[in-house]
């Protein structure tokens, strides 16, 4: 798998990892979990396994003079059976702070996937290597993260000049929990999903629990954010909830108390972060399940509840907008440290008409960029919950 380089030096992988929970060893290398052990026990489902081993993220750091690297990686893809079919996923190389390379890694496993009736089957495959060459000489630093949407297991490292773990950076961490907004979907690689975009503008370090379709208030996230050290936090709840349909109001306002009382447990004064969904037109006032809308291979989605059922108790996202505007200034009282951020200030209306949704459902590139923007204006800048010094 290696090129022409005449003497290459190989690095162990795992102590430049940043952003994973865990690490598990396999039978091909080492593979980042975002989720703990535990709470993949307490979930077997065959989504969240999946969802949580694609590492947002995730990456590796190190401080080297080389001018060529190589990754060795068995990537696992998805591939949506009468869907469009999805690129390989992106390696971001990030040299002192800047885009300095994209590379892709061909074949690996695939997991297929058939939306319209929910089966699937794997099919085995070969590793393969990303490659960046060509860098300038001289120490750096450099990062490369590890695709947002493609399981990646580690194998070996590569590189024509010795590598040092970087110091530390003395950034804070953030730690982020989301759905698959906050995970990735339509960004065009991992250093461009808009927690990514935020943390380099706010200057921390990510730790991304962007989970997609699986931000549902779970107690094992609860518990998992609760022991990750973490400098400051935020918590998107809304977009998932509607989608799947697995709860009513009755039991949301109970749910979102409950799981922020976990967190709080771990992180008493931490600042703590609600924010509440950006804008989706077919979900404002409608509720879910959301359902796969095929559009020749063109993968959309559509809401299939009824506005009628809302009387009833069914979510739509205005709902859910009003119940955590509440909710967080009810505990704010208490808590000084709990804000709370209306996600229609980070992508809304006149967005949508600039950007529309191209699935209906998430942001493209340019959308995740406007919200990353937005966010580390809000969010991390003077003034700001997350702001130095507060």
């Amino acid at each position: 798998m290696t090129s022409d380089v005449t003497e290459w030096i190989t690095t162990p992988i795992e102590p430049l990892l940043r952003g994973a929970l865990e690490v598990e060893r396999t039978e091909h290398g080492l593979l980042p979990h975002r989720m703990p052990a535990r709470a993949r026990k307490q979930h077997p489902a065959a989504q969240l396994a999946t969802v949580e081993a694609q590492p947002s993220g995730v990456r590796l750091v190190f401080r080297t003079g080389a001018t060529a690297i190589e990754l060795d990686t068995m990537p696992t893809k998805i591939v949506f059976e009468g869907g469009q079919d999805s690129p390989d996923g992106v390696y971001d190389l990030v040299v002192d702070g800047r885009l300095a390379g994209q590379a892709t890694v061909a074949g690996g496993h695939e997991f297929r996937f058939n939306m319209l009736t929910l089966k699937s089957s794997t099919h085995s495959g070969e590793p393969g290597t990303a490659r960046f060459a060509g860098l300038a000489a001289g120490v750096k630093d450099v990062e490369i993260w590890l695709p947002h949407n493609e399981r990646t297991e580690l194998i070996a490292l590569r590189t024509d000049a010795p590598v040092e773990v970087a110091p530390e950076s003395g950034r804070r961490v953030w730690l982020h929990h989301g759905s698959s907004l906050s995970q990735g979907s339509n960004a065009e690689s991992p250093s461009g999903t808009w927690p990514a975009v935020a943390a380099a503008a706010g200057g921390v370090e990510l730790v991304n629990l962007g989970l997609g379709g699986n931000a549902l208030l779970d107690p094992f996230t609860a518990r998992a954010m609760r022991d990750t050290p973490a400098d400051v936090i935020s918590v998107k709840i809304g977009i998932a909830l509607v989608n799947t349909d697995v709860m009513r109001l009755r039991a949301f306002a109970p749910a979102v108390h409950g799981f922020l009382d976990t967190i709080r447990e771990g992180h008493p004064d931490t600042p703590l972060l609600v924010i509440s969904p950006v804008l989706c037109p077919m979900h404002e006032d409608t509720p879910g399940p959301t359902a796969p809308d095929p559009d020749g291979n063109v993968m959309r989605y559509r809401a299939t509840g009824d506005k009628a059922e809302v009387a009833a108790g069914k979510l739509t996202l205005n709902v859910i907008r009003g119940e955590l505007a509440r909710i967080t200034e009810q505990r704010a009282a208490d808590d000084p440290n709990l804000y709370y951020l209306d996600g229609l200030s980070l992508y809304g209306e006149a967005d949508f008409k600039e950007l529309p949704l191209p699935d209906r459902l998430h942001p493209d590139a340019a959308g995740h960029r406007l919200m990353g923007e937005r966010f580390a204006e809000l969010v991390f800048a003077d003034g700001g919950p997350f702001a130095a010094g507060v």
